[in-house]
């Protein structure tokens, strides 16, 4: 029986789609964790599954995370700012060293 083959510039064309998109790298992380795990799991496909979706999700959470902890930051900032900006308005209006205004 005859097997089909693509031809090599389709088979190339693939493999660098797979390259350019992540899922070589995607693919051979989890395939590597799996390979060093001291107890393989009963059920190979499920831990590749479960891996891969965690990797995908890793990666999206984490541009999610760090983008949100920039934002409170500079939320923190400008907050300080303010409360020391208002801490010095403060003093303009309350007595010093515990004199009682009359």
């Amino acid at each position: 029986m005859a097997h089909y083959r693509a031809p090599d510039s389709k088979r190339e064309q693939f493999r660098r789609y797979l390259e350019k998109t992540g899922v070589l790298d995607s693919l051979t992380s989890v395939l590597v964790a799996l390979y060093e795990q001291q107890e393989k799991p009963k059920n190979a496909l499920e831990f590749i599954r479960e891996n891969l979706s965690t990797a995908d999700t890793t990666s999206a959470d984490s541009e999610t995370l760090l983008q949100e902890v920039t934002d409170l930051r500079q939320r923190c900032a400008r907050l300080a700012e303010e409360n020391k900006d208002l801490k010095t308005r403060l003093q303009h209006y309350e007595p010093e060293d515990g004199a009682t205004a009359d």
